[in-house]
């Protein structure tokens, strides 16, 4: 009976320390609120890279909906038999295991993890802001920035999002949705500059 109770304690302490999701991942004041230190998080990561807050959170929206530990799904083969994911890519910012690793010893960052909120803006940021001077790409095109963050900076340059419509449409999705964070921001961060 101990073990059972010690089991059940153990789970629920694990269940409390995973963070969730935003409850409204389409308004960032309520995903501030909600989220309390994820705003100050972002803020930094603008002041050192240069790339604002909504263009990060749109980015962060779209990989992985805000879930800390996002993965590609497994394919499966027969129906039935999980086979290998398609790719590394993992956390909030859905980051491939090379590009994370770069971030790390190039940012000077190499406790970051792709699970923890701040590491992750931080990274998107950094990654936004090489795009800009590699590739002169505005810090305020969110539709760019996203087509280089999805396809590297290599293929941004190579065209491969071109022939990808579903790729496009979704690049003018948070392209729209940064331009709706900024103003739901402007309405909201007086009020999140005080509490900071």
């Amino acid at each position: 009976m101990n073990n059972r109770l010690l089991t059940l304690a153990s789970l629920l302490i694990l269940v409390a320390c995973t963070t969730t999701p935003p409850k409204n991942t389409e308004n960032i004041c309520q995903i501030f609120r909600e989220k309390d230190d994820w705003y100050q998080a972002t803020l930094a990561s603008a002041r050192h890279w240069g790339v604002p807050i909504a263009v990060q959170m749109s980015i962060i929206n779209q990989e992985s909906g805000f879930v800390a530990d996002a993965q590609p799904p497994r394919p499966l083969i027969l129906g039935f038999i999980p086979w290998f994911r398609s790719s590394s890519a993992y956390g909030y910012p859905q980051a491939k295991d090379e590009t994370w690793a770069d971030y790390r010893q190039k940012a000077g960052n190499g406790w970051a993890d792709r699970e923890d909120f701040a590491d992750s803006c931080d990274f998107v940021a950094w990654y936004c802001s090489i795009s800009n001077k590699k590739l002169g790409i505005s810090t305020s095109d969110t539709n760019n920035l996203y087509l280089a963050y999805h396809e590297g900076h290599g293929g941004f340059q190579r065209n491969s999002h071109l022939p990808k419509q579903w790729l496009l449409t979704a690049a003018k999705k948070v392209h729209q949705r940064a331009l709706r964070y900024d103003a739901q921001l402007a309405t909201c961060r007086q009020e999140l500059d005080a509490k900071n």
